[in-house]
């Protein structure tokens, strides 16, 4: 499995999954910077504001069931994740 495949399909429960999938979405941007629309703190930063107030949707688009009010360990890691390709 890539490092893609295991950001995508890493299952975040606590706070040490967290820190490991920080781990592994730094290793990413290190390893395929050309992949990431947002390539400075600035402009991530950015993405992680805007997609905290649209990932409900995407929740919904998905068919989640998931309520993003209720965020937890895994909330944080679909923000952060989305953030790296939100425009």
């Amino acid at each position: 499995m890539n490092n893609k495949e295991e950001i995508n399909n890493f299952d975040v429960t606590n706070r040490q999954s967290f820190i490991k999938f920080i781990e592994l979405l730094r290793q990413d941007f290190l390893e395929n910077p050309n992949e990431w629309e947002n390539k400075t703190i600035d402009d991530f930063l950015d993405a992680i504001s805007s997609y905290s107030e649209d990932i409900q949707g995407y929740y919904d688009n998905m068919k989640l069931n998931i309520n993003a009010d209720d965020a937890n360990w895994s909330t944080f890691a679909d923000i952060l994740k989305g953030a790296k390709i939100y425009e």
